[in-house]
């Protein structure tokens, strides 16, 4: 199990898919240069429906980790605060339930569609990246035995 490689799953909010499209597109890429296989893509209809799929996905024996990636664009009301915050609460509460790391790599709330186009690759790389650091970590607790001295997890 050490030396296998992370298994992931995307959850990816269809909604703003003129940036989310470069975020998956990159979060792909980056698991591939990690050395991890992306086993679910999860497309979702926005990122307030995001818990319910990384739920199912957390579930599932072949899924080390769930990265979600998404961008909550700023309108006119504060909706944009409603959504990502709701659904950010949740992910945490799902991935501590399950014993599973679901990294975030939602843009927003408060941003606008150009700065969203300029940190989708940053997000979803960082997403990414959490997600498969935090799942070899948590491998690496679950194999590790007191001797006397702190045992260092990394």
């Amino acid at each position: 199990m050490a030396g296998e490689p992370v298994r992931l799953a995307l959850v990816v909010g269809e909604f703003n898919y003129d940036v989310t499209r470069i975020m998956l597109e990159k979060a792909v890429s980056h698991a591939r240069f990690l050395g991890a296989e992306v086993r679910y893509i999860y497309m979702v209809p926005g990122i307030y429906d995001s818990p319910f799929a990384a739920a199912q996905l957390l579930r599932k024996d072949d899924v080390d980790a769930v990265a979600v990636i998404g961008a909550v664009i700023q309108g006119e009301t504060k909706h944009d605060e409603v959504v990502a915050h709701q659904a950010a609460r949740k992910l945490l509460d799902l991935g501590i339930e399950h014993g599973k790391p679901v990294a975030m790599g939602i843009i927003g709330p408060g941003a606008s569609r150009m700065q969203a186009l300029e940190r989708a690759e940053e997000y979803a790389r960082r997403a990414v990246e959490a997600a498969v650091k935090l799942a070899r970590r948590s491998r690496a607790a679950e194999q590790a035995r007191y001797t006397g001295e702190p045992v260092r997890i990394e």
